[in-house]
């Protein structure tokens, strides 16, 4: 097994500045390694990672949720096992899936597009982070769960306090001390309305999980509370980054932006490329419940397993040509892409995978979809080249772009 001194250090600045170098070193030279800062071991391999996620002889755990997330969000379904965990997620599932997602939240997702768009549309620029990417997926949380859109400056600074909560690999007291006052703050915005909702249901999806039974099992206020916390923070912050990376990506190669423009329905591919070449969220934990060996040595029982999904999304043992952006590859299937049949790694496998996975996609299809028909000549502003940040999530923070506007 390597040490930390071997490889940039995922601490380091010049780690944040560009990962995937990195990524590639721990791949060919220390696919385990022991980080002492972040008392875990990490793991690079795609072959690793996705044993980890898959999880078929029950070696590790989702117990490391109870210190990485629980004092943000409460108690999630994340860190749910066995049958309390099966029943739980039958209880929020069929909103993100089937004739729930197409009737009732496929409007939703359309017209709160749209309205972004109307903004920005006849001048002929905007930074498609600021004025889309981040407001979006919130605007689109807020209506489908029948909260004040209003309150939207309110749920950017939770859901980004707990992002950072999330990514505080560090331990900087200033980033644990806010992400712990919004679980305060988040309560008590939430739990009036969880009890307001369960007098007085409506057409939303809170009303639906109040209503949610299986096996004579209901939701509580504080699960109900937890998975609104988990739902705008996860579907938030993972979306905002998808939409401005599958952006950035598509102008970074024109010849793939023009396949895209003339024909929409490989935008399903081209979002399936992104989460694999620059996924949302780079590093997911895990908690082995037993020895484990996997490349480069063994991991202890009880220890935390940092899974690098970064960089098993570009190991050159799975793809070819791994470091390239290429929609129309043929060893990445859109077709299974959004599902536990993903040969992708971003949005986990196993009993853990995503659950928004299916809501996401529909908010990349109609969000490019849409906006490819409001800039149908969109470019990214001179001289501009869009870079990455961040660790435990990453995205561009900035995506300026100019365009002819399309008069109706």
């Amino acid at each position: 097994m390597s040490t930390a001194q071997q490889v940039p250090d995922i601490l380091s600045p010049e780690f944040a500045a560009n990962p995937y170098s990195a990524y590639r070193v721990m791949r060919e030279t220390a696919p385990l390694i022991w980080h002492e800062p972040t008392q875990s071991y990490i793991i690079s391999r795609y072959d690793d990672v996705e044993r980890v996620f898959k999880d078929k002889k029950n070696e590790f755990t989702t117990d490391n949720y109870n210190w990485q997330i629980e004092p943000v969000h409460g108690k999630t379904i994340l860190q749910l096992s066995g049958r309390e965990h099966a029943v739980r997620r039958a209880l929020v599932a069929p909103a993100f899936r089937g004739s729930d997602l197409q009737q009732k939240f496929l409007p939703v997702i359309e017209h709160n597009s749209r309205a972004l768009i109307d903004a920005f549309r006849h001048t002929g620029s905007a930074d498609l982070v600021a004025d889309y990417a981040t407001r979006f997926p919130v605007n689109v949380i807020a209506d489908m769960l029948g909260l004040d859109k209003a309150d939207h400056p309110r749920f950017h600074r939770w859901y980004t306090s707990v992002i950072a909560f999330l990514g505080n690999l560090s331990g900087d007291p200033e980033v644990t001390a806010a992400g712990e006052r919004t679980r305060v703050e988040f309560a008590e915005y939430m739990v009036p309305i969880v009890r307001e909702r369960r007098e007085k249901p409506g057409d939303d999806l809170l009303s639906a999980l109040c209503a949610a039974e299986v096996d004579g099992v209901k939701m509580s206020d504080e699960d109900i509370k937890a998975f609104c916390s988990l739902l705008l923070a996860a579907g938030g912050e993972t979306t905002d980054k998808a939409i401005a990376s599958i952006f950035a990506n598509l102008l970074l190669h024109p010849d793939q932006l023009a396949a895209v423009r003339e024909d929409r329905s490989l935008i399903a591919r081209a979002f399936a490329e992104t989460l694999r070449y620059t996924p949302p969220v780079h590093m997911i934990m895990r908690q082995s419940a037993t020895e484990v060996e996997v490349s480069g040595g063994t991991i202890p029982p009880g220890a935390t397993v940092t899974c690098l999904i970064g960089a098993a999304n570009r190991d050159e043992n799975r793809y070819g040509d791994p470091d390239r952006f290429n929609i129309f590859r043929e060893d990445l299937t859109s077709a299974t892409a959004f599902s536990a049949a993903a040969d992708h790694l971003a949005f986990a496998l196993g009993r853990h995978f995503c659950v928004g996975a299916l809501l996401a996609k529909a908010e990349v299809e109609i969000g490019v979809d849409q906006l490819l028909d409001a800039m149908p000549d969109v470019r990214l502003a001179e001289g501009y080249d869009p870079v990455e940040q961040g660790v435990f999530t990453r995205g561009p923070q900035s995506l300026p772009v100019r365009f002819t506007p399309v008069t109706d």
